[in-house]
């Protein structure tokens, strides 16, 4: 027979919402935030809500993302708009023991990687589950233009890996750009840094879900006991 949860055992959205409020102490005052996309990220913008006089506003990685802050009133910049972030907050589908992570479940990792790129720090919010040894687990996104999806497929497989274009409601999923994502699985990926390099190199990779270059310099963790922060600086 097995044994009941106990009592005081929190469930994954609520790591989440734990994680998302551990997050506000990151957030400089009086600055524009960037912002991520995704479950975890929709809990940090919700928190984010209550200090919304106290930061300029945020830049956002994703349209769902500004519909959200937009929602709750929260000014939102475009990326042309602005020199520079003080933090980018965003969640992980994996992380590492490096701050190398996998992201793009959500679809929006080309904006996530150029909000990223624009930030001084990229603090990471996630639960427990999205902690790994190795990337890899995760079915590896990446933005490609729809002609090169299939010889990109086919320089996965080389690479011994199997890549299929991701759809919804039945059809390829387009994204907020227009393009086309293609989801990697059978990869191990040991070097994230030379791994990135070389796949955003391949003629029509928008770019790749490895977030290497713009690594996580902390990373607020999601636990049974509490948020536990790891930082890669």
């Amino acid at each position: 027979m097995t044994s009941p949860a106990p009592a005081s055992a929190l469930t994954q959205d609520e790591l989440k919402a734990q994680v998302g409020r551990a997050a506000l102490a990151h957030v400089v005052k009086g600055e524009i935030v960037g912002v991520g996309t995704g479950s975890t990220v929709n809990k940090f913008i919700d928190a984010l809500a209550t200090i919304k006089g106290d930061i300029r506003g945020a830049v956002s990685s994703s349209v769902a993302s500004t519909e959200r802050l937009h929602a709750l009133g929260i000014p939102v910049f475009d990326s042309n708009e602005v020199e520079e972030l003080a933090v980018y907050i965003d969640g992980a589908d994996e992380i590492d023991g490096r701050g190398y992570m996998i992201k793009g479940g959500g679809a929006a990792l080309t904006r996530e990687k150029i909000v990223a790129a624009q930030s001084r720090r990229f603090v990471c919010i996630a639960d427990s589950s999205k902690r790994v040894n190795t990337l890899g687990a995760f079915p590896l996104p990446v933005e490609v233009i729809p002609m090169a999806a299939q010889r990109v497929i086919r320089q996965f497989a080389r690479l011994g890996g199997m890549a299929q274009v991701r759809e919804k409601d039945g059809v390829a999923l387009v994204t907020d750009n227009g393009q086309h994502i293609i989801d990697v699985t059978g990869l191990r990926i040991t070097d994230p840094l030379g791994f990135e390099s070389e796949v955003n190199q391949w003629p029509g990779v928008v770019t790749v879900g490895v977030f290497a270059h713009q690594r996580a310099n902390v990373c607020l963790l999601g636990m049974p006991s509490g948020v536990q922060t790891l930082r890669f600086d």
